[in-house]
Formats: structure tokens, sequence, C-alpha cells
């Protein structure tokens, strides 16, 4: 159960896609809101009289940085309460009931084998946050390759970011990955992402899965990695709706 909440206040908001806005939240009552790279925070919304009805989890986008304020990443769904409420009725000063951090969506202290992050849509947002820390404090780590499938080249969150992490970071490669665009100026991967790390892993070296996003992004992508002869114990998910 959860039995620590914040007031966190809405400092900024920026719309990032056609349906996808990003949300800073600060918690005044805090001096630092300390989390792990991948962990998830839930809001209380009042939407509805049960608990249960009211919660919904978003993954934190950005990385600690010793602050009180954290950012999350969040796409529009057509019919639900949450976001309809969050697009709909919270502005910059609006106030948020904001839980602890939770989660152990997290990387391995010391992993010892490649690490392939896989996410669609809003599902990037543990991975920037975890690339970005492992950046800033020169973390070792083994290569990683971010695999972020979207449908269009508009649909791409953190692009320019991701792109200049890449070019910055030894051993972290960006494979933004199209299924729907036809630019034929289209610089990275098309298709979907399942293609793209079955293709890097032909070798069947060994390998951590992350998988973030829809249900059914990643039940495709649990079956494809076992039948590459991988483990279920290789692989770790953080499931959206």
């Amino acid at each position: 159960m959860l039995d620590q909440w914040y007031t966190g206040i809405v400092t900024r908001i920026l719309q990032e896609t056609a349906n996808t806005r990003r949300f800073w939240i600060k918690m005044p009552e805090l001096g630092r809101f300390d989390f792990k790279p991948g962990q998830f925070v839930t809001l209380d919304l009042p939407i509805h009289e049960k608990k249960n009805k009211r919660w919904r989890s978003y993954s934190i986008a950005s990385h600690p940085n010793g602050t009180n304020e954290i950012e999350l990443v969040i796409v529009l769904l057509e019919g639900g309460a949450g976001t309809t409420y969050l697009f709909n009725e919270v502005r910059e000063g609006s106030e948020l009931t904001v839980s602890k951090p939770q989660g152990a969506f997290t990387l391995p202290e010391q992993p010892d084998r490649d690490l392939f992050l896989v996410c669609t849509g809003t599902g990037i947002a543990p991975f920037r946050s975890m690339v970005h820390y492992l950046h800033l404090h020169q973390i070792p780590h083994p290569p990683i390759y971010l695999v972020f499938g979207t449908r269009t080249e508009q649909d791409l969150l953190y692009a320019d970011e991701m792109r200049c992490l890449a070019r910055e970071m030894p051993g972290f490669t960006y494979l933004p990955t199209l299924s729907r665009d036809e630019n034929p100026d289209w610089w990275g991967q098309r298709g979907y992402v399942h293609a793209v790390y079955e293709s890097l892993l032909a070798d069947k070296r060994p390998a951590h899965f992350f998988l973030c996003g829809w249900k059914a992004m990643i039940d495709e992508a649990k079956q494809r990695i076992q039948a590459m002869g991988y483990d279920r114990k290789d692989i770790h998910l953080e499931l959206y709706g």
C-alpha cells in the first residue's frame, strides 16, 4: 500500500507531440526527490471516489539530479479518465498528489552483458532517465542499445536529445524505428522493434533485455527473445496500460 504522498506543483507543461505532453512537477515540502532511474510515481487524481480507480502510475522521465522536481511524459488516451483530466484540467501552478517513487525496473548494479532497452511510445521515459544518469556520472557500462519504436518521425520523443547522447556517450547506440513513415530521407530503422534487436543479436551473445511499453509489444518481445534462446531471467519489463 502507498503510505507516503506529497503535494506536487506543476511548474511547466510542454506539448511534445500531437498527443503527448511533458509535465514538470516540484515537491516543495522536500529538499530533494530521490529515486532510482527507471522508477515510477503514482498520481492520485480527483476522478473517482475509489482509490484504486483514481490512481495512475507514470515512469519518471528525468534522471535523479538532486532537486525536488521530476518530469513525466504522458500520452493522451482516448476515453482515459486519468489522461483526460491531466490534459484538460491541469495547468502550470496546479497541485497534484504524488506518491513516493516505486518499482524495481532498474539497471543491474554491475551489468555483465549488453543491455537492450526496447520501448514504444512513452515507454522511453525510464530509459531516458537511466541513460542520462549513466552519462552524467560517467558510470562504466556494457554496450547499450536503445530500440525505440513509433509510427512516424513526428511521434518520436526526445529524438534530438538521444542523437546527441549517442554522439557523446561511448557504447550507447540509439535506434529509432518507424513502422509507418514513408519519408525517403528517414535516417533510422524501419519496421518494428523486434527485427532490430533480432538482427543485432544474430550471434546470440549474452544480453539483458529491458522492455517498456504497451502489452502487445511486450508480449511479442518476450516470445521472440525466448525463441532466440534467451532465458526468462534475462528479460525485465515495465507494462503500460
